[in-house]
């Protein structure tokens, strides 16, 4: 019997590890123009985003949105909106992706409550989507194609 790894490369997936940190959330690298940071990876998360102390850290051409962002613990945020970056995790990547930005000081205060590490964002549903993801949590596998 193939297993599902055999089975997603011969469907063109590209195999990403991601690691579960002590507050139970998926961690990921990405890099966005050619700088790699610290993700969590969120199935509930409409939009990838990162914060707004990562404008210059990612290269960021951030414009004016009329968005507002919610998240868990945190409601009506002022965001803005990085378009045509370059976004890559593992050997995915994407030319012309699209970034969220607002403020994530309510997440990184949360981790750090419990001694984790903060991250400069979160891949969101767009990118799982886009990518057709396929999450393997037993293995700690991201597939995307």
């Amino acid at each position: 019997m193939k297993t599902l790894q055999e089975t997603l490369k011969k469907e063109n997936y590209k195999k990403i590890n991601f690691k579960v940190s002590k507050t139970q959330h998926l961690l990921i690298k990405a890099t966005i123009n050619g700088v790699t940071g610290d993700f969590i990876l969120d199935t509930g998360a409409s939009n990838s985003c990162v914060g707004f102390e990562c404008i210059e850290l990612f290269k960021l051409k951030a414009g004016k949105s009329k968005t507002k962002a919610a998240g868990a613990g945190a409601t009506d945020m002022i965001t803005q909106v990085a378009k045509n970056n370059q976004l890559k995790i593992g050997r995915w990547n994407e030319k012309a992706f699209h970034l969220v930005i607002f403020d994530l000081s309510h997440v990184n205060q949360a981790l750090q409550q419990y001694k984790a590490k903060p991250v400069q964002g979160i891949i969101g549903a767009d990118v799982l989507l886009d990518g057709k993801a396929i999450i393997d949590y037993y293995n700690h596998c991201l597939y995307l194609k």
